[in-house]
């Protein structure tokens, strides 16, 4: 790195530090090298992923289906966490994590097949969980009041009474009877149109959907809108394009704890059906049952705990699942550890197990193993700082490089000096672009080339 490149970067770090913190998804983090990014599509599902009764409802479906597997699979088990509701849970110090989950489901293009692997899992639990099917399967992300009013508790109000001569007083009257029943799964098919209602100046959706993902205690802010919501117990399934995801998750909740909260996983067709595909009800009768028998077990469970096995299992992962990664593929997958406990609790209580065992963990670090590599494939080579990555696919599509006046020609001039300069300091720093530095007429110009053979 030349000298002018180090005095670039030092400028950057002291004008705005926060950048690099930025696109580490957590502040003051030191910025390193990322990984390279994949280019194919990831590798099948692991078979330890289709454990139990979820690999029999999978097996059952999947020659029927358009779906691609690791859709029905993850799905299968969003829906199960959410229709069990929140009896059961584990405790990881004095926080309860729960069975619900959220996951978005990642096509290259529209074609995914993402609504019929949804149709699948829902048809299945509809004979089981018709409530739940019928009434707590919802669609639409479009605010976070929204949101806490699916769920919220009851509303009441200090009313004055008259108590003839002797003055007046206060009573306590219910305004809204509120939800008694707090299980939620929300289905957003257009998760683009969600992620561009958070851009919206004082939209409280991505803050409620935290607080759903980690406590089910939801409240908003706004004047006006006095619903709460205790125990809530929201799952999410999202469908999207990975054009559309990289578009607009770059631009908005990319690095505030919104994205890890996801497990992401890349799907598409698995085969072409042109008469469609019918399951048989008698080949999928004895999976219902050991279904309908893992309902009723989960909806009391308690609390949970790993036996011996998976506590020496647990020990040897959580070193590599506790650790961060760089870039925008680290700021979404930054709870991996939470995620594979979560996934571990469902597949337990599908066996009727309070005890999460070894092959409870293992299936779910292989869910786990394909939405990392997912996530890879999506976000791998993003930084996270829509301006770093504009600029550099700008200078991979020419050999010529960019001026300066080019790079800030990229954004019609609208973006200020120190932003656009803090860009070109991280791509400088990744080792992903580097300054070449031409003298014309007795003036220096400032060009900035790709490095070749670089991967974010």
């Amino acid at each position: 790195m030349s000298l002018l490149q180090r005095d670039l970067i030092a400028r950057v770090l002291e004008r705005d530090p926060e950048l690099l913190a930025e696109a580490e998804g957590r502040p003051g983090r030191t910025v390193s090298a990322s990984p390279s990014s994949p280019k194919h599509w990831p590798e099948p599902i692991e078979p330890d992923a289709f454990h139990g009764v979820a690999g029999e409802v999978v097996r059952m479906i999947e020659p029927h289906s358009e779906a691609d597997p690791a859709a029905l699979l993850v799905q299968f088990l969003v829906a199960f966490g959410s229709a069990i509701g929140g009896s059961a849970h584990f405790d990881v110090e004095h926080a309860p994590h729960h069975a619900n989950l959220f996951a978005v489901l990642v096509g290259e293009t529209a074609k995914g097949r993402k609504g019929t692997s949804l149709n699948q899992i829902r048809s299945i639990f509809r004979g089981l969980e018709p409530e739940w099917e019928q009434k707590r399967v919802v669609s639409g992300l479009s605010s976070g009041e929204g949101l806490i009013w699916a769920v919220r508790d009851p509303i009441s109000k200090q009313e004055r009474v008259s108590e003839g001569g002797t003055g007046s007083g206060y009573r306590t009257v219910i305004e809204d009877e509120g939800v008694a029943d707090k299980r939620l799964l929300v289905v957003e098919q257009e998760f683009s149109s969600a992620l561009r209602v958070m851009e919206r100046q004082g939209a409280t959706l991505s803050a409620v959907l935290r607080d759903a993902w980690d406590n089910g205690g939801l409240s908003s802010l706004t004047k006006n809108s006095p619903a709460r919501a205790t125990g809530a117990h929201i799952s999410v399934l999202a469908h999207v394009t990975r054009q559309e995801l990289r578009r607009y998750l770059t631009e908005t909740e990319s690095a505030n704890g919104f994205g890890n909260r996801f497990l992401w996983v890349c799907v598409k067709r698995s085969k072409c059906l042109p008469e469609g595909g019918r399951v048989d009800a008698d080949s999928l009768s004895p999976a219902l049952e050991h279904l309908r028998a893992a309902v009723e077990f989960a909806r009391r469970a308690g609390e949970m705990h790993r036996d011996e096995e998976a506590r020496s299992i647990w020990g040897k992962v959580y070193p590599d699942l506790s650790d961060g990664k760089p870039g925008l593929l680290g700021s979404v997958t930054s709870r991996a550890e939470a995620q594979v406990l979560r996934l571990s609790i469902i597949y337990a209580l599908l066996d009727c197990s309070v005890a999460i065992r070894g092959e409870h963990l293992e299936a779910a670090l292989a869910v786990w193993d394909y939405c990392l590599a997912s996530a890879r494939y999506i976000f791998g080579d993003s930084l996270g700082i829509p301006e770093a990555d504009e600029i550099l696919r700008e200078l991979r599509r020419t050999s010529e490089g960019l001026s300066r006046s080019e790079v800030s020609a990229l954004f019609g001039r609208h973006k200020s000096a120190g932003r656009i300069e803090g860009a070109l300091g991280l791509l400088a720093e990744r080792g992903l672009a580097r300054m070449e530095i031409l003298k014309t007429d007795g003036r220096q110009a400032e060009i900035w080339h790709a490095v070749e053979g670089a991967a974010k």
